[in-house]
């Protein structure tokens, strides 16, 4: 088999807008375990989409933007249903970014030995392939955009702008979630943005710069973001998965009492997540832990334990149908910076 033999399925992305999940929402509700935990998500995500001072917080980590669920990001961004946007490097560089370029990510085929992949170049993400020398053309376009803009410390968010205002120009596939956050006025923050092509791009611009190049300060990242939760009303966080994204979102709010400043807990949260406290890790840790570290509140939360692509678009086509996005203002949070 050739390269292009392995590479000739790509994934689809769902629509959300193209079917109406809200009859089986109702007949979670009436159901148990993870179908009740599900339907209690989607009320209360709708929840925080109707109390208009609501400050949206999506997090994203783990593999679901390459694994079909980019499409529904791009959508709660277009539709002002999240105003602010906490996410892994990789869900944002090597999947968005990645499909903005014009490639994409592809079915994998069964009883193929990785050995065999890589000897094509090939890397697998569980089920999905994406290709080696085409993400490395992801990292040399992060080195290009570093090269053409003006050397310093950049927050995340900063350069993604940047990364925004390339796609604008250049994108293939248009109307990315990079693009459209852009475009929206939508902040994305990246608080382990070198874990990713970032990285990559990054450490060849400053190799290559070594006396004056861009880098980025993550900490910057955490005053930026606290910020926001500062000027915000009240926030709700909408998190799939857990990790680094997780933790960050829920740490604004002890990081605005060091600086001397109240600001609530959370009022809302959600979490998709496939973890459970055993594993002893962030990813698993319930969101009534959360509420013992003054980071979320705990009358509007609710955990699903659930793999994110089986339910994120059941919640996401729910709130979506329900409609009461449409009375939302756009936050542009983008603008205080």
């Amino acid at each position: 088999m050739k390269k292009r033999d392995y590479l000739n399925q790509p994934i689809q992305h769902i629509d959300i807008k193209s079917f109406d999940a809200s009859p089986i929402i109702h007949s979670m509700r009436e159901m148990s375990f993870s179908s009740r935990e599900t339907a209690i998500a989607a009320d209360l995500y709708n929840r925080m989409i109707r109390e208009k001072d609501v400050t949206i917080i999506l997090t994203l980590s783990g593999s679901t933007s390459a694994g079909g669920c980019m499409q529904i990001y791009i959508d709660l961004v277009e539709n002002n249903m999240v105003d602010v946007i906490v996410a892994t490097g990789a869900s944002i560089i090597d999947m968005d970014f990645f499909e903005a370029l014009g490639f994409k990510h592809y079915k994998a085929k069964n009883g193929i030995k990785d050995k065999e992949l890589r000897h094509h170049y090939i890397n697998r993400i569980y089920d999905t392939y994406i290709d080696e020398d085409e993400l490395q053309v992801c990292d040399s376009t992060i080195k290009d955009i570093a090269d053409s803009i003006k050397p310093g410390v950049y927050s995340s968010r900063a350069f993604i702008i940047e990364m925004g205002k390339y796609l604008e120009k250049n994108s293939v596939k248009k109307e990315s979630l990079i693009e459209t956050a852009y475009r929206k006025g939508i902040p994305i923050f990246c608080p382990a943005f070198s874990d990713s092509s970032a990285g990559f791009g990054l450490v060849v611009h400053q190799w290559k710069n070594p006396r004056k190049h861009v880098s980025i300060d993550s900490v910057k990242d955490l005053r930026e973001l606290t910020r926001i939760k500062l000027a915000s009303e009240n926030t709700g966080l909408f998190m799939i998965g857990g990790g680094v994204p997780k933790n960050f979102a829920q740490d604004i709010v002890i990081c605005a009492e060091l600086l001397g400043e109240f600001s609530p807990m959370h009022k809302y949260a959600v979490q998709i997540t496939v973890a459970d406290q055993r594993d002893g890790g962030c990813s698993g840790s319930t969101l009534q832990e959360a509420y013992s570290w003054g980071k979320v509140d705990n009358q509007f939360e609710q955990m699903v334990f659930a793999e994110a692509t089986t339910v994120v678009p059941l919640i996401a086509s729910y709130v979506y149908h329900q409609g009461d996005w449409k009375k939302r203002n756009e936050k542009r949070w983008n603008s205080i910076f």
